[in-house]
């Protein structure tokens, strides 16, 4: 049975399902939990999603009040299937891979070259652009339309992880953002919420990480870093630092930008991001982490001296 009919029988037949996703969500992430969890709703399916720690940047997503928030996780024993969203390994669940686990039936959507198929179905198309993406064809496997609730969700997960469509979207991308559109939903509105409104100390946050930029290995590489104590003083966590990468790899020379997140003492999240050539994912792999080709991340307890060091040398075997 081809793996979309397998899933569209498990959740018809369910009767409570969790959603769940990875570890400091990002738009995709938060994006396809909430476009799935409006989507079940329509079809009258008991359903909850689970995120410890959203990124409050997507607050205005439809159901994000309704997300069960904090360290108490639910009871495994109240649902009888979990989906998993935008995730590639069970590690990137975080506190609630033990959750995941402990139900009886599982399915994963998620588009990461990395994915490792660890649901009992899987569907995971890693051409797509994102999780959203993916999951346009699953809701259109389920029969269920789409209404201005889920499209603003959709739209938000596929406008997040193609960077504003700079990379990743396809021929095929445009299309199903050309179906979503036709909901009615305001496009410039949500561009303007995700992309442009900042409070003042995140724009502080984003000027310490610009004043630590150093140049590696001829001006190819961008290195910065946020420490713990930056995160403490402007009242910040880590979903604040969503995006910072990016102005590293915006410098004219650089191939590949480099920040280190400072998650507890020794121990740095990494987020690497390529424009034209090197393969990041490959890079962030080799330390238990994934991604994609141009965008990808792992953890690292080092300090950030070895840090530099180390990510430095494994860039510069693909730089040209």
């Amino acid at each position: 049975m081809p793996v979309l009919d397998s899933i569209k029988e498990k959740i018809n037949d369910s009767k409570s399902i969790l959603i769940l996703t990875h570890d400091n969500p990002d738009g995709d992430a938060i994006g396809s939990s909430l476009a799935l969890y409006n989507a079940l709703k329509k079809i009258d399916k008991k359903c909850v999603v689970c995120i410890p720690v959203p990124d409050k940047t997507y607050k205005f997503l439809p159901g994000f009040d309704e997300i069960l928030m904090g360290d108490i996780l639910p009871e495994a024993k109240d649902y009888d299937l979990c989906i998993a969203l935008d995730s590639s390994d069970l590690n990137r669940l975080g506190i609630a891979r033990e959750l995941f686990e402990s139900i009886e039936n599982t399915i994963c959507i998620d588009h990461h070259i990395t994915n490792q198929n660890f649901a009992d179905f899987n569907y995971v198309n890693a051409v797509a652009s994102s999780t959203c993406e993916n999951l346009m064809i699953v809701l259109a496997s389920l029969d269920i339309a789409v209404n201005k609730e889920i499209a603003e969700c959709l739209y938000t997960g596929i406008l997040t992880d193609t960077g504003g469509f700079r990379y990743n979207a396809t021929p095929e991308t445009m299309e199903i953002v050309a179906t979503i559109m036709e909901t009615g939903i305001n496009i410039a509105k949500l561009y303007r919420t995700i992309f442009d409104i900042v409070s003042l100390n995140k724009t502080k946050l984003i000027g310490r990480a610009i004043d630590r930029i150093e140049l590696l290995s001829e001006n190819r590489i961008a290195f910065t870093f946020i420490s713990l104590k930056d995160f403490e003083e402007l009242g910040l966590d880590e979903s604040d630092s969503e995006g910072i990468v990016n102005y590293g790899r915006n410098i004219d020379s650089v191939e590949v930008s480099i920040l280190a997140k400072e998650r507890e003492e020794g121990l740095y999240k990494i987020s690497l991001r390529a424009n034209d050539y090197v393969d990041v994912s490959v890079i962030a792999s080799k330390y238990a982490g994934g991604g994609h080709v141009r965008a990808a991340g792992c953890e690292l307890n080092m300090t950030l001296e070895q840090i530099k060091q180390t990510l430095t040398e494994e860039i510069e075997k693909q730089l040209k």
